[in-house]
């Protein structure tokens, strides 16, 4: 259900292949940012396609296994399916969850793609949205003052 006060999805319910871990998302922002960058592409076998809230509920979350994947990422997945379930940017503390979890098909834009410097030839998003490079991504975050030391 989308508020239109917000333009806000007020809740998108989800949960991996196999049900064992139910992600809920209050507030979810009705767009998704897409990464293109070889983590991300190897983690889950394509591009990361992530949505966020203003906040969410997990259970089954003695099914969740993480990995850190750098200085600053951890990315979570369902220990019995192997669904992958969010990534987390650990300097804020910020969770994007992969939107594939979520039972939503319509209301959903592409805001931006990152990483695209990244990004194989081999597939391309019709949909014209905003594009960073790596490069840019990491200026913008230093300048915010976060450190990828």
């Amino acid at each position: 259900m989308t508020d239109a006060k917000k333009g806000a999805i007020a809740s998108a319910e989800g949960h991996c292949l196999c049900g064992k871990v139910s992600i809920q998302l209050h507030q979810a922002k009705p767009v998704v940012d897409v990464c293109h960058c070889v983590m991300c592409r190897r983690w889950g076998g394509g591009p990361f396609m992530g949505m966020s809230g203003d906040s969410f509920e997990i259970s089954g979350e003695e099914h969740v296994s993480s990995y850190p994947s750098s200085n600053w990422a951890e990315r979570a997945f369902c220990k019995n399916c192997g669904s992958n379930l969010w990534y987390r940017f650990t300097p804020t503390d910020h969770y994007s969850f992969t939107a594939g979890v979520f039972d939503i098909r319509d209301g959903i834009e592409i805001e931006q793609q990152i990483f695209v410097d990244e990004k194989p030839a081999f597939y391309d998003f019709s949909q014209e949205t905003p594009m960073k490079t790596g490069a840019e991504i990491i200026a913008e975050a230093e300048a915010s003052g976060l450190s990828f030391d």
